[in-house]
């Protein structure tokens, strides 16, 4: 960029700068968001309070359901940005 480029378009810095941090909070919610880890957490204590007796085979089965078809919308989104 140019002097005159850099002087022209210095009133939009501020808008620059709050579409880099928005982006950079987009970055960061959409990491934790596809996060397999938090899920395998869940997975593991869904399965403590079966074993306990906390819960029943139909909650657990229905729970594992949704954290397993989670841990695929996490892998798949993972294969598409491999690409």
């Amino acid at each position: 960029m140019g002097l005159l480029t850099q002087i022209l378009t210095l009133p939009l810095a501020p808008v620059r700068g709050v579409g880099w941090v928005a982006n950079r909070v987009l970055e960061a919610a959409e990491d934790e968001y596809y996060n397999p880890a938090p899920v395998h957490r869940e997975l593991a204590e869904l399965e403590r309070q079966l074993l306990d007796g906390e819960i029943d085979e139909a909650t657990f089965d229905a729970r594992e359901d949704e954290l397993l078809d989670r841990l695929d919308e996490i892998r798949d989104r993972r294969d598409r940005g491999a690409l």
